[in-house]
């Protein structure tokens, strides 16, 4: 392909993001499935077909996507949500990708490496689709952590079982033992390159602060810390969500100035909404509708396998998280258990496999199909789902205190701004003090409202309505804060480990008691 034909197929592409957008916005219908129905519809246009290529998506566009979510996700969020993660992520997807490989060994007669390949690929989730309908629906931001919190760490294991069986395709044998050291050292490895690339990085910003170096340096350090991970063998997936969290909740911290953090994320989320219209886009121009037809049966069971292999790893593993943590609500349940939307890092790796695997070409098709449902079905009905399962805790008064908490907010955080701005004599002070008392306004006010609405009898308000359920989420933030302060004092050698355990568990039985948020 010519650069003229790449330039003519760039522009038609983007045309048809941006329609597809509007569209979907007035139809109240998923952006993402509105741009692979586009790119059903649009295949004839193209100069040429273009491809959909496997590497291309996991070198550039994962790193990508990847370093996107780790980058903006909260470490104290993603502590308080570790064990139902920890369980979707890990023992959830070798469940779910057993039950689909043995389902479809049987139902469709295929080989054991092909079908252990196939169960992989599918027990992968495509979180883009399900976080763009928690945008449209208000949800419990504990049930958005979670889903975010799964497909960080859901891909890197997978990505590292799919290597690990095709490893095993290539030597002929691999005994148990030595598969659990592989998946072993390969995340650790990934982990240990993640910590690495994000804490070389943070001093760099902190050092730069400036806009367009950070923005070049978040992308070395995504693209980087992916490329060593796979130049060591190690999981790359997982260096980039270890570094990607480094830089998120360190690097880009509150040394560095607001205008920089702001030009950051605001470079990520667009960087990240236009590769993943492309992805969707190509989806819809690979699916071949003559094959898919052919091949419909077998999606279906495909489609039936992975449905059940996700039943039986969400809700068991959910009901045992009740035992040490605070039990998932059974609606929660079902968005997590209907959420199993399929996307391109399925496709992707469908097109990575070896030409050496017996029926690599039926495996693509019944992959492609399957996303193809799976987008269609799946990401059409779900936020029907939400809505159907009243997840949404809004109302007036919860929306009058986060506008409240939304302007004490922006007025601290200009107060800060403004002090820097003293402290390195770009304002003299008595601009400081003119700007600083206006905004002090603000913070008295809101203020004072925010300690009226705290100060209200119970008989106000429902005891797990919108007021508690705000005060809860803040004293989970103290208590974690408490937790972490003991683990240190305890590593520190300050305090004996009895006393601390002690501690930590009351602490445990107070974070227990809280309400869901």
């Amino acid at each position: 392909m010519n650069v003229a034909e790449l330039v003519n197929i760039s522009i038609i592409l983007l045309l048809v993001a941006t329609i597809v957008a509007l569209l979907s916005r007035w139809l109240r219908v998923p952006y993402v499935t509105g741009l692979v129905l586009a790119g059903l519809a649009i295949t004839e246009l193209l100069p040429r077909r273009i491809g959909l290529s496997d590497s291309l998506i996991l070198n550039l566009f994962l790193p990508i996507l990847i370093f996107e979510a780790s980058i903006n996700t909260d470490i104290s969020r993603l502590r308080s949500t570790i064990k139902p993660i920890a369980l979707l992520a890990g023992p959830g997807v070798v469940i779910s990708a057993t039950v689909t490989s043995v389902l479809l060994k049987f139902g469709l007669g295929l080989n054991w490496t092909a079908a252990l390949l196939a169960g992989v690929i599918l027990a992968i989730t495509d979180t883009v689709s399900v976080i763009a309908v928690f945008k449209e629906v208000s949800v419990p931001s504990r049930l958005s952590t979670i889903v975010e919190g799964e497909s960080l760490f859901n891909d890197g294991i997978a990505l590292v079982l799919f290597s690990l069986i095709v490893k095993f395709n290539a030597a002929g044998s691999l005994t148990i033992l030595d598969g659990c050291q592989e998946l072993f050292v390969v995340i650790v490895g990934g982990t240990l390159v993640g910590l690495a690339v994000g804490y070389l990085s943070t001093g760099l910003f902190v050092r730069s602060d400036e806009p367009l170096s950070s923005i070049l340096l978040t992308v070395a350090v995504a693209l980087g810390a992916f490329q060593i991970g796979q130049f060591f063998s190690v999981s790359g997936a997982v260096a980039v969500v270890v570094a990607g969290l480094i830089v998120g909740n360190l690097g880009v911290s509150d040394k560095v100035s607001a205008s920089t953090r702001l030009t950051l994320f605001s470079f990520w989320e667009s960087i990240a909404f236009g590769v993943n219209s492309f992805i969707f886009l190509l989806i819809g121009l690979e699916i071949d509708l003559i094959t898919f037809w052919r091949t419909l049966p077998a999606v279906v069971l495909a489609i039936v396998a992975y449905q059940a292999g996700r039943i039986i790893s969400v809700y068991p593993l959910l009901a045992i998280v009740g035992w040490f943590d605070r039990p998932i609500p059974s609606r929660w349940q079902h968005v997590l258990f209907f959420g199993n939307i399929k996307g391109s890092l399925s496709m992707a790796l469908a097109l990575s496999i070896p030409a050496t695997v017996t029926g690599r070409e039926q495996l693509i098709a019944i992959v492609f199909g399957t996303v193809l449902l799976s987008l269609l079905g799946q990401g059409v009905s779900l936020p029907w789902l939400v809505k159907r399962l009243q997840l949404s805790q809004s109302s007036t008064s919860h929306q009058q205190l986060e506008e409240l908490q939304a302007q004490l907010i922006t007025a601290k955080a200009a107060q800060d701004e403004l002090d820097t701005l003293l402290r390195t004599g770009v304002l003299p002070k008595a601009v400081y003090e003119e700007m600083r008392s206006s905004y002090q306004v603000q913070v008295a006010a809101a203020e004072k409202t925010l300690r009226e609405f705290y100060n209200r009898r119970s008989d106000e308000f429902d005891v797990k309505g919108d007021q508690f359920t705000k005060l809860d989420a803040i004293r989970r933030r103290l208590l974690l804060a408490e937790k972490g302060a003991l683990t240190e004092a305890m590593r520190k050698r300050i305090i004996a480990e009895d006393i601390v355990r002690e501690r930590l568990r009351k602490i445990d039985e107070q974070l227990l008691k809280l309400e869901d948020d």
